[in-house]
């Protein structure tokens, strides 16, 4: 479903900009995800299928959105991706320059959207530039593989049928709200299994800014980096990044160091 452009970057999409928070802090990141739309009255679509009360839950995101000076927020759901695949539903997206996911459960984002026009629209919308933000489940459904993504808990690192996010981050596992629900573990149980992975985990109050094979660490708290490759692994599961540390995924290593270095 990307396109051919998407050959020139290794993880993160090679235009647009993704921004990936941990939950909580709604107005904070959503500060943020606006000042990376750039201009308060372009074209903004919020997608709150996660959410079981994706009424309330997009309203709120709407409303937040216009205290900070969104002019133009459209809500979009269906549950059902027979709808999610029909040309009138994805309308909204082909003029969008922002999308933001809400929290809830990854599962019904998968469930509703995986391999239709929504999909499809969602990444073409990074090739003309444009911002995907999203927040605990829609923060985990950025990835390629879906974490705790089992209908029947969120307690459950990997479920069969339910491990396909929608790979906006390329090779990589998305956990969230890892230090406030003591969660930093998680991680590792998916690693195990699947050693190729970049595992990134990122608290409350957090968000990564994802440009190309890049993300800057923005928010409160920290973010957990988990590479089975890594020298240590498991032992040492993982290194912590903190507020205006960059990353970089396809060396993954931080920023700015020499090849040789962690």
């Amino acid at each position: 479903m990307p396109s051919e452009k998407w050959s020139q970057t290794k993880v993160g999409p090679p235009t647009g900009t993704l921004l990936i928070c941990g939950g909580e802090g709604k107005k904070e990141m959503l500060a943020v995800f606006l000042r990376l739309v750039g201009d308060p009255k372009a074209p903004i679509v919020v997608i709150p299928t996660a959410s079981k009360n994706h009424q309330n839950v997009g309203a709120a995101a709407v409303e937040i959105l216009a205290s900070l000076g969104a002019t133009s927020v459209t809500v979009l759901h269906t549950g059902d991706p027979k709808v999610a695949d029909t040309e009138q539903f994805v309308e909204p997206l082909r003029s969008a320059k922002g999308v933001w996911i809400p929290g809830g459960r990854q599962w019904r984002l998968a469930d509703a959207y995986l391999r239709t026009r929504t999909q499809q629209e969602l990444f073409a919308l990074l090739d003309r530039g444009g911002v995907i933000g999203g927040s605990s489940a829609g923060a985990s459904i950025q990835a390629s593989y879906l974490v705790r993504g089992d209908p029947k808990g969120n307690a459950i690192m990997m479920s069969p049928g339910h491990e396909e996010g929608f790979g906006f981050l390329r090779q990589t596992a998305i956990d969230q709200h890892v230090l406030a629900r003591n969660r930093v573990e998680g991680l590792v149980q998916v690693l195990t299994k699947h050693p190729d992975l970049l595992g990134i985990g990122i608290d409350e109050r957090t968000g990564i800014i994802v440009t190309g094979d890049q993300f800057e660490v923005v928010g409160e708290s920290k973010v957990a980096i988990y590479d089975a490759k890594r020298q240590g692994w498991p032992k040492d599961s993982h290194i912590l990044l903190s507020p205006g540390d960059k990353y970089d995924m396809k060396n993954r290593r931080p920023a700015g160091l020499p090849a040789n270095c962690d």
